[in-house]
């Protein structure tokens, strides 16, 4: 049986702008492996926070054209949940093309 070594010390990344990557909020602990890459093309960064943002609207908009819906809290907590996640990315992304648009106006 192959013998187990011990992971190398966590380093905590540098935030955004020291760093070229940035944790998204929706990470779920303090050890963040979710991150995006604050170098990528103004363009793409907008289109990946507009698919989030909008895959969340259609599915909000198709539950609201329904009549009424029965369940339980944590149904509709667990479904809150399930939309704010890619919303929060959406708006870190957007976050990120800020930061850059702002930084291009400065220069």
């Amino acid at each position: 049986m192959p013998t187990l070594h011990s992971d190398l010390p966590y380093v905590k990344p540098t935030p955004h702008p020291e760093s070229r990557f940035m944790a998204l909020t929706s990470n779920c602990d303090d050890m963040p492996t979710l991150f995006v890459d604050t170098h990528v093309p103004l363009d793409v960064l907008y289109d990946t926070a507009s698919y989030r943002i909008r895959a969340v609207t259609q599915v909000l908009e198709n539950l609201s054209m329904r009549g009424s819906i029965e369940c339980e809290s944590f149904i509709l907590s667990d479904f809150a949940l399930l939309c704010a996640i890619p919303l929060r990315d959406g708006c870190d992304v957007l976050d990120v093309v800020g930061r850059r648009l702002r930084a291009r106006a400065s220069e």
